[in-house]
C-alpha cells in the first residue's frame, strides 16, 4: 500500500480521518459512493472541503493511487468529485487509480478554487 507523504493524517482539532497507518489484512475496503446530504453538519462540511483541498494540492488534476487514503472519507466524494482513472477500476484496490474531476469539484466547492487560473 502506497503512503502519500505529506498527506494530513486528520482535520486538525477533530477525529475526522483522511488517511490509514496500515493495509487491513482482509484486502482494503471497496470504494462506494456515499450520498452527500444538503443538511449535513458544519463539521463534516468543514472535513469534506478540508480533503477535497488536500488531494487537490498533493495530486491536482492529476491520476493518483488510492494508496492509505481512508475509504470512508474518499467514498463521500466517489462518482462525483473524485472519480476511477483507469478502466477496469477495482474498488477494493490500494493500487487502484483515480482522480479529481476539477469541474465537478469546483462547482462543490467553489470556495477552494477562488484565485485558481483557469483560463
Amino acid at each position: 500500500m502506497l503512503k502519500h507523504r505529506g498527506f494530513p493524517g486528520r482535520l486538525p482539532g477533530t477525529d475526522f480521518q483522511f488517511t490509514i497507518r496500515r493495509a487491513n489484512k482482509d484486502g482494503a475496503t471497496p470504494l462506494v459512493a456515499r450520498e452527500r446530504y444538503a443538511d449535513r453538519r458544519a463539521p463534516d462540511r468543514r472535513a469534506d472541503s478540508a480533503f477535497l483541498a488536500a488531494l487537490w494540492e498533493h495530486f491536482g488534476d492529476e491520476p493518483f493511487a488510492r494508496g492509505n487514503l481512508d475509504a470512508g472519507r474518499l467514498s463521500w466524494f466517489f462518482g462525483r468529485e473524485v472519480v476511477p482513472a483507469e478502466d477496469p477500476f477495482d474498488p477494493q484496490s490500494y493500487d487502484a487509480l483515480l482522480r479529481i474531476d476539477v469541474a465537478r469539484a469546483r462547482a462543490s466547492f467553489p470556495d477552494l478554487f477562488e484565485g485558481e487560473d483557469w483560463a
